[in-house]
């Protein structure tokens, strides 16, 4: 029987497509974070991460001083978990982790490497391309992680949280910030209990998946004085001069119209009132 070599080579240009050569181990001294992309895989550089310094995170020390003390026992090289931040929005969860990272970073060869939740199912040959490294370490950041009903990218996320048969490199940890607690949503939860057969089972899965973090970490709604205290902090920081009467009159109107305090609303104000003052925020 003959061979078209025509044909072979097209056959073999098409397989090359749908399975892509694995990506470069790139250089990870051009920056301390990456973004992962997929089609074709690779890890982008991210020359400067846009952060809060982390003594401007107020009315969070728990979190931060639980979550701190885990980053730099992993940088270390010592044991550590996985962490899901879970809980009010604005409040501060994903500028903690990035905020943490920044700070351990300039002791340790730590590496942020943040991953969208549609391509978790690329996540384990992410997780073999880190794996070859020799000297860095890597937190894994996914940033408001939910799952619907009938959402499988959940089943991914395993492969971080307990490795398979191979094991999670011992150089990769996970944090994962979420409103849910339970990353999906509660209505969600008690529509398959009460629909079931078996209702312990039918969530079971989905519901053990945030059992998988070591670490939960709560935040919560903030008061008044600590949505003054964040503002405050701000124009200390960038030099924005304002009396203290001014600043709680105004930040109190600017919370009231937007019908919520948070730390997301309460730089949000910080933007206005610095443009207002015509200060330039780096």
């Amino acid at each position: 029987m003959s061979t078209n070599p025509d044909a072979m080579t097209r056959i073999a240009e098409a397989l090359e497509r749908v399975s892509p050569p694995a990506a470069e181990v790139p250089e990870f001294s051009a920056a301390s974070a990456f973004l992962w992309h997929v089609a074709p895989d690779r890890l982008q550089p991210v020359p400067q991460v846009k952060r809060v310094a982390l003594d401007l995170l107020v009315g969070i020390d728990r979190a931060r001083d639980t979550l701190l003390a885990n980053t730099e026992q992993f940088a270390k090289g010592f044991a550590a978990n996985n962490a899901l931040l879970w809980g009010a929005r604005g409040m501060g969860k994903s500028s903690l982790v990035k905020a943490i990272h920044a700070h351990v970073s300039e002791t340790h060869p730590l590496k942020l490497i943040e991953l969208q939740r549609e391509d978790l199912p690329s996540v384990g040959r992410l997780l073999t391309l880190l794996r070859t490294a020799d000297t860095e370490r890597f937190v894994l950041f996914c940033d408001d992680l939910s799952f619907s009903h009938d959402d499988e990218h959940y089943k991914s996320l395993k492969a971080v949280l307990d490795g398979g048969i191979e094991g999670r490199p011992e150089n990769v940890i996970l944090y994962a910030t979420s409103n849910r607690r339970h990353l999906m949503p509660r209505d969600m939860i008690e529509n398959e209990r009460g629909s079931a057969i078996n209702p312990s089972e039918a969530v079971e899965e989905k519901v053990s998946l945030s059992d998988r973090f070591g670490l939960w970490l709560g935040f919560h709604p903030c008061d008044q004085d600590q949505f003054l205290a964040m503002i405050r902090g701000y124009c200390d920081a960038h030099n924005v001069a304002i009396d203290d009467d001014t600043l709680r009159e105004e930040a109190i109107e600017w919370q009231q119209t937007r019908g919520s305090r948070s730390g997301r609303v309460a730089w949000q104000y910080f933007t206005d009132l610095a443009g207002r003052k015509g200060v330039a925020l780096s």
